[in-house]
């Protein structure tokens, strides 16, 4: 075993899908070493190549961009569906594999994103989805048995859900999440982790992707909407201990608001008892702790993070694996006497924190969710997904040093992260450090795409050139045809 990471704990059982848990400081130090030398990009000849692929094989795609820039802002609806240089356009998503109009097949590792942990398209789910349709359309608005069902399952398997709410997304359910949090509580200040992701709500567009940038991004949100969010540095329980204790002089805190991994997924991971020590600290000061598992649920084991960690939060937030990769997928679930402050109906005498949702807890989603659920449980999806990517991971690393590069890979589970320009691993602690990095940050996000489109050109598809998710789909045949890819890749740096 390298020093790159540790046995998880004994305690651990296999039916998660994270085999080893990274070594953190260890990681850290790798991704310091990464940002303070020279990018290592894409040799600018090779990129020509790189290019000269696109124009040859990808009219097709180039073509429906161009159409589609005329009549959507930037050409794309979904930031996933960015690709340098231009966004691919697909036709067929079956299992490992993602095939663009252009007839090119590509090794599928951006998984929509996270949400088909079963591979693309999987036959059992679709099966059912096409039966329900049939039989009762996609949506009612009335009460079906699916929903019923999907709640059921969720809070057999989840150790902290007791009862649950569906929602259209992920960011739905973190917007309700953090008014439930309020409304239970009775105040005001919300604490996530800067760096985090958690949808694109008024409320929580701040320190996103890069700790301490605040409201960097928050161009069109009123100061007033983020007047009671804050930020703590990933890991750093003495910050968040000073914050929570301000807070209750001026009232105190709702909710404390984590991705259990660590901020984007993991990109800055947290110690293994992070959860743990978090937990805590909500408990001696009152405040809720909410985990955002849109990414994690499901894909790290039946459980969640939740049962990884052995961690009980007061809400979770679902999205992704939750709906099997069909659409309105997103619910908020925890303690029983939380989640009644969720009560539906048309206007009501008791308090509540509203929510709504034409299209929420359709038959359409829930028979996807309920059945992928069911499939995922019975072929074990997320620990064999997470050995795929501990096959990735393994390989990318002899890769890696085998051509002498400074770049930095890890994995928990079957979410595996690459990083080679680093520029979500910049320094922005204070406003100086951010002023000083801007450019840099531009540089190494071109770098990115840059490897991305090489990626690509290679027949790999992966999230921003930085980020994997393997699945079901992924055999040892699909991983070391991969591995073989991404050498090729890095003998153009």
């Amino acid at each position: 075993m390298n020093d790159m990471t540790h046995s998880a704990e004994l305690s651990t059982p296999s039916k998660h899908a994270i085999s080893e848990w990274p070594d953190t400081d260890a990681l850290y130090r790798r991704f310091d070493t990464l940002v303070n030398q020279p990018m290592r990009p894409i040799r600018a000849d090779a990129m020509e190549r790189v290019r000269g692929w696109f124009d040859q094989h990808c009219n097709g795609s180039r073509k429906l961009f161009d159409d589609a820039s005329r009549v959507i802002p930037g050409g794309v609806q979904h930031n996933l569906a960015f690709n340098y240089p231009f966004p691919l356009a697909i036709a067929k998503a079956q299992g490992a594999y993602l095939t663009d109009v252009d007839g090119n097949r590509y090794i599928d590792f951006l998984q929509a994103g996270g949400p088909t942990l079963l591979g693309s398209n999987h036959a059992e789910v679709r099966e059912k989805v096409e039966a329900i349709v049939r039989d009762c359309g996609p949506v009612t608005g009335l009460l079906h048995e699916y929903e019923v069902k999907l709640a059921q399952l969720v809070c057999q398997e989840m150790p902290a859900i007791e009862m649950l709410r569906l929602l259209g997304s992920g960011t739905e359910a973190v917007m309700g999440a953090i008014r439930l949090a309020r409304a239970y509580t009775r105040r005001k200040w919300i604490i996530k982790v800067g760096g985090a992701y958690h949808g694109w709500s008024d409320q929580v567009v701040y320190g996103m992707r890069l700790p301490g940038t605040g409201r960097m991004e928050a161009v069109g949100i009123p100061y007033g909407s983020t007047a009671h969010t804050q930020e703590c540095n990933p890991n750093d329980l003495d910050a968040l201990r000073r914050k929570l204790m301000l807070n209750r002089l001026r009232g105190g805190t709702a909710a404390v608001l984590v991705e259990p991994l660590g901020p984007e997924s993991g990109t800055r991971p947290v110690t293994r008892d992070y959860n743990r020590q978090v937990r805590e600290l909500c408990d001696e000061f009152g405040a809720l702790l909410i985990f955002d598992e849109v990414v994690t649920g499901f894909r790290v084991g039946m459980g969640g993070a939740q049962g990884y960690f052995g961690v009980k939060p007061d809400i979770t937030v679902l999205g992704k694996c939750l709906a099997g990769g069909y659409p309105m997928a997103g619910a908020i679930g925890g303690r029983r006497d939380v989640m009644m402050l969720l009560v539906g109906g048309i206007g009501s005498t008791s308090r509540r924190a509203f929510v709504g949702g034409t299209l929420s807890a359709n038959p359409l989603s829930c028979v996807a969710g309920y059945h992928a659920l069911l499939e995922a449980k019975r072929l074990d999806a997320a620990v064999v997904a997470g050995r795929a990517g501990d096959r990735l991971r393994r390989g990318l690393e002899q890769i890696i040093e085998r051509l002498g590069l400074p770049y930095v890979v890890y994995n928990m589970g079957s979410i595996v992260h690459l990083q080679t320009s680093g520029v979500l691993l910049l320094d922005t602690s204070n406003l100086l450090k951010l002023i000083r990095r801007r450019n840099e940050a531009k540089a190494r996000k071109h770098m990115m795409e840059e490897m991305g489109a090489a990626y690509t050109a290679h027949g790999l598809v992966t999230l921003a050139g930085s980020r994997i998710y393997t699945s079901l789909a992924d055999t040892d045949d699909v991983i070391d045809d991969a591995l073989n890819r991404f050498e090729d890749v890095f003998k153009l740096v």
